[in-house]
């Protein structure tokens, strides 16, 4: 009681393609917010098709059944922006300050994509919010040395710094504000009673008690001739007991539904 498994994703421009995917476990109770992500090219034991997490039919509705499944713990709700819906929260926070990572500069005519900025601080508007999260690589092929890991590291950091930025008690009088934009701006079966009382916990909790994690294991991992991002079970395990386990009890490998090689 009190604690709730929320499943976040984003999706690219076509919005089909479950392009960012992250698990989050809130207890109001001690008031301590986990957040994994979750690889997109992660092995999971499906009965039928592609065995990549990020592909196959079912949209977010399956992806969720797999995380479920795989990770032993139940979704409450889910969470799902665009790329129109992370623009416009984003520019409702006035922006956020961040650092960059790294030189960027990518193009991608087909999506209408343009990625220009230099390793440094910045305060960046939802646009240029959204370039950042979603950069790979550059044009020259060079880019994070850990591949997919490094982008999901820079996520997990713009994540943070927006949450310090919403998460100030100055902010108190904007909850329901900022849950009618949420609402009106993204996915989500959560009601809008519902949105404002997890912003008004949220508030009381503070960003020092959020904590972002990545699902371990190996980016280089082979299953039947193709490369996926292997889970390391044991690894899994202890994680979400420590920071997602929403039961009484201790989750065991036979809660989960992890394929290795």
């Amino acid at each position: 009681k009190g604690v709730y498994t929320i499943f976040l994703t984003a999706t690219d421009k076509g919005g089909s393609l479950t392009d960012t995917m992250m698990l989050m476990t809130y207890d109001t109770k001690e008031q301590t917010v986990g957040v994994v992500s979750i690889p997109r090219d992660t092995l999971v034991a499906r009965s039928k098709g592609n065995p990549h997490l990020v592909y196959g039919s079912g949209g977010v509705d399956q992806r969720m059944v797999d995380v479920a499944n795989m990770l032993g713990v139940p979704i409450d709700f889910y969470i799902k922006v665009n790329i129109n819906g992370f623009i416009t929260l984003v520019d409702y926070l006035g922006g956020v300050d961040f650092y960059v990572p790294c030189d960027m500069n990518y193009d991608d005519p087909y999506q209408d994509l343009h990625i220009h900025f230099d390793a440094g601080p910045r305060h960046l508007s939802g646009q240029e919010a959204l370039e950042v999260v979603r950069w790979r690589q550059n044009n020259d092929g060079t880019g994070y040395a850990t591949a997919d890991i490094g982008r999901i590291g820079t996520q997990q950091a713009f994540l943070m710094a927006a949450a310090r930025q919403m998460l100030h008690i100055s902010n108190w009088d904007k909850v329901r504000t900022y849950a009618e934009i949420f609402q009106e701006q993204v996915d989500t079966d959560l009601e809008l009673a519902n949105l404002i009382w997890l912003g008004e916990q949220a508030l009381t909790a503070g960003s020092e008690n959020i904590t972002f994690h990545t699902l371990p294991g190996d980016g280089a991992g082979y299953y039947k001739g193709a490369s996926y991002y292997v889970l390391d079970r044991e690894a899994v395990l202890e994680l979400v007991n420590t920071y997602f386990n929403p039961y009484q009890r201790e989750l065991t490998l036979e809660d989960m539904h992890i394929l290795v090689p």
